[in-house]
């Protein structure tokens, strides 16, 4: 027994999860911690823990089994620990465990109390809100196809709203930021405004989308998108979409393409092993994902689009009643029920123990311990379907019978302990994956811009509207070659490759024209590209938005730039290419 806490009791039996080379080390006999909860949190941890315990004996034939550390967060503190909700030793346990899970917490009513939730996501560095959202058959929904939800949520924990930097109206805190604000940024806002700042920095946005990706990666998942509100907020929601697809190009290039390949180099076939990387307005994302939900698989969010969207779906399919989540540094992860405390029935063996039992599901899957996750997961939807259910889906299905938290969880034991094939119903599940994927390929094939549009794909960086195959010709070759190459692909210009001082150059029609038809009456075909093309050549970044590249063309009386990655010439944009976006999404560059 560990003599460094106060009241934490570390079992003696079992053995800490570990981190080894950045990797989670679990051992067979597992200490896990968990925090019982206020309000219904003691009704809804008693049951899961029977539940998870049930499934780990059942998947390992014994060989595994958890060993519980309780450790303690709010009104069980607070009576422990002197009026304590968030105890400093409970905080140093659940980082030292590695892996815990909580009931839902209570925060006192008061100035000067944290919330206790945003306590451990700060206190932790807990930067990824990760939340699951599927349909189970049997649970009441809103949707009329809510089978088609099956989304991973990443939402960043630190950043944003979280950050906490607000200035009240009326204080003089506040009047020195306006001030600041108006004299020197020259802002424009109504007097006696609260004023909150919304940092998202390079770091945070990186870490968060890293993990995302990760993710996808590890668990054979077909796409990443990135929701942001960066046609408006383009130095804070832009910047985390262009960090995002940073992330994804420098560290996972092997493995990932964009939306703009998908559909500009492959046609609509995601090539085999790869994910694509997407990104979609905050606004047009909650429509999609009640129009189109099965087009999108793994998300990734700032904080308050994260918090406001992962809610909104989780209404989709059930409630935040089953809503699991869990909080996670680089490796440090809590688990926790996301919806409240439910006081009014504390005690009652009333309510329905979904969301923690789902998120101790996501945590049997962080240890790498599948098969007891998935004796869960495919036991659960066919007692509900049997209509064995708590009070909340009893009132929702006819012919249901209520049963209490505790009877639930009877009933979830009573089926895994009485088997269940799960090679069968993995195969299953697999099956019906590869057969909506190629639902949604044959789509894009057979109707790529209509697809494109209908789910929500929007241009707005040059990134969105380049040529990515670029047609390139040298130095040496002459201008005759150059011309064939336009007339053969019905091009304007070509890009020419770099000269013996790294420099790039391009060779247009209207060179040719002004230089060989219109000049001195040379010879194409004995004329050298180099002695036509212009150097050096006009580029942005492929980060450069729309609006910005149609002001340069504008400015520099050009028609086209080609677009850079560092020193790489990558795409060309051209005017056209501008004009035709506007003119086939009917939207207003921003």
């Amino acid at each position: 027994m560990s003599t460094a806490y106060r009241h934490i009791k570390i079992p003696t039996t079992g053995e800490k999860i570990t981190v080894r080379d950045g990797k989670l080390h679990v051992p067979e006999q597992p200490i896990v911690g968990y925090v019982e909860g206020d309000g219904i949190g003691p009704d809804i941890t008693k049951a899961c823990l029977r539940i998870w315990d049930a499934a780990v004996a059942k998947a390992y034939g014994g060989k595994r089994k958890i060993h519980w550390c309780e450790t303690f967060l709010g009104e069980k503190a607070a009576g422990l620990y002197d009026g304590n909700y968030c105890p400093d030793e409970t905080l140093k346990v659940l980082q030292e465990l590695v892996v815990s899970i909580k009931g839902p917490l209570t925060t006192p009513v008061g100035g000067g109390f944290r919330s206790l939730n945003v306590a451990l996501r700060q206190d932790l560095d807990l930067y990824a809100c990760v939340r699951p959202v599927r349909h189970y058959a049997g649970v009441p929904s809103p949707l009329k196809r809510p089978d088609l939800v099956d989304i991973v949520l990443f939402r960043e924990n630190t950043e944003d709203v979280y950050a906490g930097i607000e200035y009240k109206s009326g204080t003089p805190e506040n009047a020195k930021v306006a001030d600041f604000l108006r004299r020197e940024m020259k802002a424009k806002f109504f007097e006696g405004a609260g004023i909150g700042i919304k940092p998202i920095s390079e770091f945070g946005s990186k870490r968060l989308v890293r993990k995302a990706i990760q993710y996808a990666v590890d668990n054979g998942r077909e796409s990443v998108t990135l929701v942001h509100k960066g046609n408006i907020q383009k130095f804070t929601e832009g910047a985390f979409r262009n960090w995002g697809y940073a992330v994804a190009r420098e560290e996972f290039g092997k493995v990932t393409i964009t939306e703009e390949q998908l559909y500009g180099e492959f046609k609509g076939k995601v090539p085999e092993g790869k994910i694509v990387i997407k990104d979609r307005i905050a606004d047009i994302m909650f429509q999609m994902m009640l129009l189109r939900p099965d087009e999108f698989d793994v998300i990734a969010t700032t904080n308050l689009n994260g918090d406001y969207l992962s809610d909104a779906i989780a209404a989709e399919v059930g409630g935040m009643g089953i809503a699991p989540g869990a909080n996670i540094a680089d490796n440090v992860a809590v688990f926790e029920a996301t919806h409240g405390t439910a006081p009014k029935y504390a005690n009652q063996n009333k309510v329905n123990p979904g969301s923690l039992l789902f998120s101790g599901v996501m945590m049997l899957e962080y240890m790498g311990w599948k098969e007891a996750a998935d004796l869960i997961t495919l036991v659960y939807p066919e007692v509900v379907s049997d209509g064995i259910v708590t009070y909340d889906f009893a009132r929702q299905i006819d012919g249901a019978t209520e049963v209490g938290t505790s009877q639930f969880a009877d009933a979830l034991i009573e089926r895994i302990e009485g088997g269940i094939d799960l090679e069968a119903k993995r195969k299953a599940q697999q099956e019906q994956l590869v057969k909506e994927r190629k639902q949604r390929e044959i789509r894009r094939l057979l109707q790529p811009m209509e697809e494109m549009l209908e789910t929500g794909r929007v241009p707005h960086t040059v990134a969105d509207l380049m040529t990515r195959s670029l047609i390139t010709v040298t130095d040496e070759e002459t201008v005759e070659q150059a011309m064939h190459l336009m007339t053969d692909n019905n091009i304007s210009s070509v890009v020419v490759e770099p000269d013996q001082d790294g420099v790039w150059g391009i060779i247009t029609r209207r060179d040719i024209v002004a230089k060989i038809v219109r000049g001195k009456g040379r010879n194409p075909a004995t004329t050298k590209v180099r002695d036509v093309a212009s150097r050096p050549i006009v580029s942005v970044t492929a980060e450069t938005s729309i609006r910005e590249a149609a002001s340069k063309i504008t400015d520099s009386n050009l028609s086209r730039f080609t677009v850079v990655q560092g020193k790489d010439v990558i795409g060309i944009v051209t005017e056209t290419d501008i004009f035709n976006a506007v003119e086939k999404y009917g939207w207003a560059v921003e």
